[in-house]
């Protein structure tokens, strides 16, 4: 004679099971990244300028962000992942046909070049004689199946679009989008120290439509020589967009207060003009900063700003452009006393 189970028994089977299942589900790695909030730290510490001056009160922070890969309970379930978290696909953080090992490199390496970037600017803004020449786009990545992919390569210069000199990489974006999507582009490629002229096709972009791009990612070029040493250390942390903290806290350093007594974070990839661009993982870099208790945070203009302001609650965002005006915009809060 077969016994059934009492239902009291079936409800325990079925909460262990469950249990089981959950606990499988975080345990087993999806296929899909979170980007998490980082607390915003001071430079002061981590910046060293020859010359620098004590440190008053306030200071220039920097952001970054969290990226781990998350488990199949957080990929199914929106509730389980982290506060302020983001899911993202691994090909929006390692396009196919690289690899993590290879985008840490190209993210080390955005690093180096944004701090002398960053140095040069702060430098130049007070007054040294900063010998900074711009040598054109370079590449530092070719998305796979691109119309560049197999006619360009990382490490290479692009030094003119359709005979009109490239100085920077704002030069190549606008010769290129003076074509439409489809029509084929002149580059005049720098490698090593020979020359080359390679024909490219164009595709719209899918993040703006009606922008035709050859599928690179491209920074400056550039010979910067420093009058004074400056070295920045962020241990592991790669990227471009702490470029306009760095230059803030140069100037910090060097005797400029700049942050009033304030804490204050900021981020934008810093062009050698001084020209602020946009990053990523922006709502994740306002929640940091609003952990770090910072009392302004200054951005990006454009969607950057409207996304950053978007999570703010009570965080004084100041969106900017350029360098300068990042200068003037903290120029005008009241000192913190």
């Amino acid at each position: 004679m077969r016994r059934l189970l009492s239902p009291g028994r079936l409800l325990a089977v079925g909460l262990v099971l469950g249990v089981v299942v959950v606990g499988l589900a975080w345990l087993v790695p999806s296929n899909s990244y979170l980007i998490l909030p980082d607390t915003a730290k001071p430079l002061e510490p981590r910046v060293k300028v020859e010359g620098e001056k004590p440190d008053p009160p306030g200071g220039i922070y920097y952001v970054d962000v969290i990226i781990r890969q998350a488990s199949l309970l957080e990929e199914l379930l929106p509730w389980a992942r982290p506060a302020g978290a983001d899911l993202v696909p691994k090909r929006a953080l390692v396009p196919p046909g690289t690899s993590f090992v290879e985008r840490r490199r190209q993210n080390l390496r955005q690093m180096d070049r944004s701090q002398v970037i960053a140095a040069a600017v702060a430098l130049r803004e007070l007054g040294y004689d900063v010998r900074a020449q711009p040598k054109g786009a370079l590449v530092v990545a070719v998305a796979p199946g691109a119309p560049a992919a197999g006619k360009l390569e990382p490490t290479e210069v692009i030094v003119a679009v359709d005979g009109k000199p490239v100085r920077t990489p704002d030069d190549l974006r606008e010769l290129i989008a003076k074509h439409k999507p489809g029509e084929t582009v002149s580059l005049r490629v720098r490698a090593g120290g020979a020359l080359r002229t390679v024909r490219v096709g164009t595709i719209e972009s899918p993040d703006e439509p009606g922008r035709p791009i050859v599928g690179i990612q491209v920074e400056q070029s550039a010979e910067i020589e420093l009058p004074v040493d400056v070295e920045i250390d962020l241990g592991g942390v790669g990227g471009p967009s702490a470029g306009l903290a760095f230059a803030l806290d140069v100037i910090e350093e060097l005797g400029g207060d700049v942050d009033r007594g304030l804490r204050v974070a900021a981020t934008g990839e810093l062009s050698l003009n001084g020209k602020v661009g946009p990053i990523g993982g922006i709502k994740q870099k306002v929640l940091g900063a609003r952990r770090a208790n910072v009392d302004v945070f200054l951005v990006p203009a454009g969607d950057n700003a409207v996304e950053a302001r978007r999570n703010a609650g009570d965080l004084r965002i100041v969106a900017v452009e350029s360098f300068r005006q990042a200068l003037r915009a903290l120029a005008t809060l009241p000192r913190k006393t």
